[in-house]
């Protein structure tokens, strides 16, 4: 395993980081979660990412259990408030009540005294930035985390929150966006602000939700467990990465992977790994041996020779427009 820099901190994080995202508590129960986080522990895994409102708020629960007895100075958690945990109107967002009762809810669902970065899971357009960074300067001044972080906010709102941080003193480590081989929205504008602000990108989505390890086989194969399957073997062609042109450029990367002697699975994750403004990238699991594919990339480095190689393949299809970095405009 790798272990990189979060951002201008003195913490380290493995450049694989387990999610629990649609596995815990969703698609796998407690044994299995276990499982697959001990399996993480022993190929090198220390961090690992999650959110209250991940499968109801089961989703902690879970990583708590899977993590308890495990040395907690030996391992860094990350969690996030801003969608819904709750019926009511304060139970969403990033108003100082809602954050301050959501670090409560998930310090106890996790069973840990503090985590050790905070993520803001969105943006919120209808709480003041100023009462959302200071409700979060409070619970690093509580010890309840010790750095803070964001998840898909455009570089405008970066720039303000780490403005605001630093007045605040306390220090915004990281970026959580979606980036992948396919999509590539932060290149233009938010990894350049980043890398001069000192904040560095834990990336999910490494996998394109699973389109880049290969499993559609260019649109022939729909697994009956895939989310983009209808039940009846029949893809759903909706969504951008499950377009017959995606599908098809995706599999001529295969023989890329193979001339590498690797799983494509494990070259999308090093792609993601070869960006220097990149922590880590957050890989699931819904069974242990899964893990080993992703864990891989951390020692797989791509040559420029490589780089150019995937960029001509994937041509036209890969989406690079910064504008569609961008949270809901209205709470959800």
């Amino acid at each position: 395993m790798q272990y990189r820099k979060l951002g201008n901190s003195g913490m380290y994080v493995s450049a694989i980081a387990l999610g629990n995202w649609a596995t815990h508590g969703e698609t796998v129960d407690q044994d299995v979660a276990t499982a697959c986080v001990q399996r993480a522990l022993d190929l090198g895994i220390t961090t690992f990412d999650t959110a209250d409102a991940y499968a109801g708020t089961k989703a902690e629960t879970m990583l708590g259990e899977a993590l308890k007895g495990v040395r907690r100075e030996g391992i860094e958690v990350m969690t996030k408030a801003y969608f819904p945990t709750g019926p009511g109107m304060n139970d969403r967002g990033l108003s100082r009540k809602h954050v301050m009762e959501s670090i409560n809810g998930s310090l106890r669902r996790l069973q840990m005294d503090y985590v050790d970065v905070y993520q803001a899971h969105r943006y919120d357009y209808e709480t003041p930035l100023e009462e959302t960074m200071g409700a979060f300067a409070d619970i690093v001044r509580a010890g309840k985390a010790h750095y803070i972080g964001v998840s898909e906010w455009k570089v405008k709102e970066i720039r303000a929150g780490a403005a605001l941080a630093a007045e605040l003193g306390i220090q915004l480590v990281s970026s959580q966006p979606q980036y992948n081989m396919l999509w590539r929205v932060i290149e233009a504008e938010v990894v350049p602000a980043c890398e001069e602000l000192g904040i560095t990108q834990v990336c999910w989505s490494p996998l394109a939700q699973g389109v880049l390890s290969g499993k559609y086989d260019g649109g022939r194969a729909v697994p009956s467990s895939s989310r983009f399957s209808d039940g009846d073997g029949t893809l759903k062609t909706e969504h951008r990465f499950m377009k017959p042109e995606v599908l098809e450029a995706v599999d001529k990367l295969q023989p890329i992977a193979a001339g590498l002697d690797v799983p494509l699975a494990t070259l999308a994750v090093a792609w993601v790994l070869a960006n220097p403004n990149v922590s880590a990238a957050i890989v699931g699991a819904s069974r242990p041996e899964q893990l080993v594919d992703t864990v891989n990339a951390a020692e797989l480095v791509l040559d420029s020779e490589t780089l150019e190689l995937i960029d001509g393949t994937l041509g036209d299809v890969v989406e690079r427009d910064p504008a569609k970095v961008e949270s809901f405009p209205q709470r959800v």
